[in-house]
């Protein structure tokens, strides 16, 4: 009876363990949301420094010192400090933040972190439905050998596969650091023939509010012909619906100084009235000039 009352009172959870548990058990799991909720990865990192120093509280409490030690002094103190030293000096851009750089990645960690929670639910399990040995019986032969004991004969293949893991990341992430210098940079060249076959706005636009009364960022600038061009206006305005209509004054005076200024070099201005309501033009050559309507002759 004694070994069994013995047993029973070192599996026990104490008034101590129990408390410490309800404290530090939300905190570990609000470090571990954090670590994936936050948007800038030193807060991240930060967070998931957090949950390994209160997981290692968990081991010191349970009696496992070794790994405790293990769990502060080298996943702490070394790995996550080194990283959250690499994103402090370095830095992570916006562009590299938002970019999804995996077709359905999404898709993937969310089947992920299914998988993970079934196992954590089977293993649940399984410490529920097994016995316990106790802790005299389980540190008979020492807290570091039992520990060496169970990685290389039970657990073997996991610590082999979980080694190969970490070497596969360490080669990774050596890769994409320094692929700026495995590929070859594109010459001024290249870059300009991507540009023009890829059929986009090769000149620069004008800024919002070109020939406009104001310069506000959701006024759209006016071309030399006097039509009002949307691509000059932030891409996001235009989803919004929030560009603003131009003032027909505005497209007049435009209009009126094009003219003018076809009149100047001898050409012929020809208003098109039905493209924006009597406001846009197009200079003409007096050879190539249509006759005009009666009533709307053009004096030099």
């Amino acid at each position: 009876m004694s070994a069994v009352a013995q047993l029973a009172a070192e599996t026990s959870t104490s008034t101590g363990e129990a408390v410490q548990f309800w404290l530090l058990g939300p905190l570990a799991v609000a470090g571990g949301l954090g670590t994936i909720l936050m948007r800038r990865a030193v807060y991240s990192a930060l967070c998931l420094a957090g949950t390994m120093v209160i997981l290692a509280l968990f081991y010191l409490a349970n009696g496992a010192y070794f790994l405790g030690m293990v769990q502060i002094v080298v996943y702490t103190g070394a790995v996550m400090m080194l990283f959250l030293f690499v994103l402090m000096l370095i830095g992570v851009s916006a562009a590299d933040s938002l970019k999804e750089t995996l077709l359905g990645q999404r898709w993937l960690a969310a089947g992920c972190g299914l998988g993970l929670g079934i196992l954590l639910v089977a293993g649940i399990g399984q410490a529920s439905v097994g016995s316990f040995s106790g802790l005299s019986e389980a540190n008979a032969g020492g807290n570091v050998q039992g520990l060496a004991s169970l990685l290389f004969t039970r657990y073997v293949v996991a610590f082999e596969i979980t080694g190969i893991l970490l070497t596969i990341a360490a080669v990774g992430a050596t890769l994409l650091t320094h692929r700026e210098r495995i590929e070859r940079n594109k010459t001024q060249r290249e870059q300009a023939i991507e540009r023009v076959r890829s059929g986009k706005q090769l000149p620069p636009l004008p800024a919002p509010g070109v020939y406009a009364r104001h310069n506000a960022v959701d006024l759209p600038g006016l071309l030399p012909d006097g039509t009002p061009s949307e691509l000059t206006v932030n891409p996001t305005l235009r989803e919004r619906g929030q560009v603003r209509e131009v003032h027909r004054e505005s497209v007049a005076d435009v209009a009126a100084i094009e003219g003018r200024t076809a009149r100047y070099h001898g050409q012929r201005y020809v208003n098109d009235k039905a493209a924006l309501g009597g406001a846009r033009g197009t200079a003409v050559d007096e050879a190539e000039a249509p006759e005009a309507a009666p009533g709307q002759e053009d004096t030099k």
